[in-house]
């Protein structure tokens, strides 16, 4: 796996877990992956079977359903993406609360310019052809819903697999887990880191919301 270029869709149409009253504690049937290290906001509310199953359209911040990966033709159109107002649950009802705007959440203190490690585990590993993660803007409003105007629009950081096609490649399954290091951006304060896990044999991506604390 390397770095790649960013194909742009923005144009087209357990840690001991604190469990609110709001989210369920039973368990469902396996689910796909998550992000354990920092913890993402699913991973602290929900339970580890819920927080792997945050699944919703690929190629974020696209809203269309039926697009072509530009960089891997071949792979399986898009679902649409979650809506505004919808990217921290993935438009699951299950993980609503999630969405609730507000700067209350767990946060994980960080610095501008550290190299961060992030950790993926997967329930149900699929071939994947890339990790996006994306940050909200300088000058973005934690008390407004997370929207696609609150992010910048292209990836600070990818990974990209690039077997094609995804039938034939034998490289495209994800170590589990999968360890990337992010160098974060300048920033200072509260901050939300998105990461979307887009998958090559299915038209979906799994979201995962970090909040972060910029201190220095």
């Amino acid at each position: 796996m390397r770095a790649a270029p960013f194909p742009s869709y923005r144009n087209a149409n357990q840690q001991m877990r604190r469990y609110p009253p709001f989210m369920t504690q039973s368990r469902v049937a396996p689910r796909h992956g998550t992000i354990s290290e920092p913890a993402s906001r699913g991973y602290i509310y929900l339970t580890e079977w819920q927080a792997a199953g945050l699944e919703s359209g690929k190629f974020f911040p696209a809203t269309s359903a039926g697009m072509s990966d530009p960089f891997a033709p071949d792979d399986v159109r898009n679902d649409a993406p979650p809506a505004d107002g919808k990217i921290a649950s993935a438009g699951q009802d299950f993980a609503a609360e999630l969405d609730r705007p507000g700067s209350d959440w767990q946060k994980h203190s960080v610095s501008a310019g550290q190299r961060l490690p992030v950790t993926w585990g997967f329930h149900a590993p699929h071939k994947t052809r890339r990790w996006n993660y994306f940050i909200t803007r300088e000058n973005w409003d934690p008390t407004a819903p997370l929207s696609r105007a609150q992010f910048d629009p292209d990836p600070f950081h990818q990974v990209q697999n690039n077997g094609q096609p995804f039938w034939a490649a034998d490289d495209l399954v994800p170590e589990d887990p999968t360890r990337h290091e992010i160098v974060l951006p300048r920033r200072k304060g509260y901050h939300v880191l998105l990461s979307v896990w887009e998958v090559a044999d299915t038209p979906k991506g799994f979201y995962q919301i970090i909040d972060l604390d910029f201190t220095a």
